[in-house]
């Protein structure tokens, strides 16, 4: 596979320096991405670039995920209006081994030729003392070519102005590209667009410093088609970690992009051949009602991030909330997928005491969640056949007890068609 022609056919070619396609043609080489360590999770505004890796693994070559222990103490200013927060040491520790679990999923760090390696800059740049840093990095770079920067000159006419932490930042990330270029053999370093400038710094650094050749790749910044910015909901990001995102929310963010953003993330996002790709947009186009592209882009990335099961757990979930569900499908549900699929519902309590005694489900519906104002709109629903308990229609003799638990803890609740409620069993 050609690694070049694999990333320029899925669009994830921005800019590139003269010589990279001949380099890599010639040799097995080695490339390095950049990881941001001042979360202990990944998010998909980060799967461009581990896709990056992915494929430069898969096309043979050896990829390096660098965890910037030291420059996450320090705020990268590309893309930044403001300061960051810095982060203590431990933090940061904590957050890089959280960080491999999850590159885990998609690189094989086994100990084939091409197998990948984890490197964090911390280990070559704690013991570099201030002095040491100006003679051998500082005095190669200089700072009209630091300024002349966009991350740093739009820092400078926002009038935040940038404090001499951020401005050193490229030096810094320039001497990791430097260090492995020396070190490890590392030839390319890819990232983001807005990495540009900072990966040249490093091209710069290894030609002035080092009399090499050393050269830079990046992949467009990922947008929405409507020009909002990708990957962030009104909750905020969509997080790898299920504990910051459930595999059912994240599925759903996938299932419900729009048609235009699907064409594309599928391209970006997944393994599937353009052959493959190319028949989900002829399958999807006469019947975009039926979502073929997003159904397949949300399967793909959902078991790729989480696992199969997850996938499987989520699909039954939406089918849930959106009708087609059963009692049976209900009842498999894990607890953490139910409280992920009916988040936002109104939600009440009942002693697990009432339940052992069975409640009429007019008194279950009024006096003991009150779902219902009154017995009398409860009847008249009832009577209607509006109404379901774990997705199963009930009547007026309905009653209710410890067996409509759903994991010894759960009611559902549900009136109408979309009026979803939440019942807590306590004691």
């Amino acid at each position: 596979m050609n690694f070049i022609e694999e990333l320029r056919w899925r669009g994830m070619i921005h800019d590139i320096t003269p010589g990279t396609e001949e380099h890599l043609a010639k040799e097995m080489t080695r490339a390095y991405i950049g990881f941001d360590p001042t979360s202990d999770s990944l998010h998909i505004g980060n799967l461009a670039a581990i896709m990056m890796l992915v494929h430069l693994q898969r096309s043979g070559h050896k990829p390096f995920a660098l965890v910037g222990g030291a420059t996450g103490m320090i705020g990268d200013p590309s893309g930044k209006s403001e300061e960051r927060v810095l982060l203590d040491e431990n933090t940061l520790r904590y957050n890089q081994r959280c960080i491999q679990r999850q590159l885990e999923k998609f690189l094989s760090f086994d100990h084939a030729e091409n197998s990948a390696e984890m490197v964090n800059n911390y280990d070559w740049t704690s013991q570099f003392g201030f002095l040491d840093f100006l003679r051998e990095v500082g005095k190669h770079i200089t700072v009209n070519y630091m300024v002349a920067k966009d991350s740093v000159k739009n820092r400078m006419e926002s009038g935040s102005g940038i404090s001499f932490t951020e401005f050193s930042y490229q030096l810094v990330q320039g001497y990791d590209y430097c260090w492995l270029f020396e070190n490890k053999q590392v030839k390319l370093q890819m990232g983001g667009s807005d990495q540009w400038g900072n990966i040249l710094t490093g091209t710069e650094l290894i030609r002035r410093k080092l009399g090499g050749d050393a050269f830079a790749l990046t992949c467009p910044l990922i947008t929405k088609a409507d020009g909002g910015k990708f990957g962030k909901t009104e909750e905020g990001n969509i997080w790898l970690d299920p504990a910051k995102t459930s595999p059912y929310k994240f599925y759903q963010f996938w299932l419900n992009t729009s048609d235009g953003d699907a064409a594309e993330y599928v391209k970006k996002f997944t393994l599937l051949t353009r052959e493959e790709i190319d028949l989900l947009v002829k399958e999807h186009h006469p019947a975009p009602h039926n979502r073929i592209l997003q159904k397949a882009l949300a399967k793909e990335i959902t078991i790729r991030v989480h696992s199969e099961a997850d996938y499987m757990a989520a699909l039954e979930a939406s089918e849930i909330l959106f009708g087609k569900g059963t009692t049976e499908t209900l009842t498999k549900l894990p607890v953490y997928m139910l409280l992920s699929v009916f988040e936002g519902v109104p939600q009440s309590e009942i002693a697990k005491s009432e339940l052992e005694k069975t409640i009429s489900v007019v008194d279950f519906l009024t006096d003991f969640t009150g779902i219902f104002p009154s017995k009398g709109e409860a009847r008249r629903m009832l009577k209607d056949n509006g109404m379901s308990i774990n997705k199963h229609k009930v009547t007026e003799e309905y009653v209710v007890g410890l067996n409509d638990l759903l994991q010894e803890t759960y009611i559902l609740v549900q009136k109408g068609k979309k009026n979803y409620f939440l019942v807590k069993s306590t004691g």
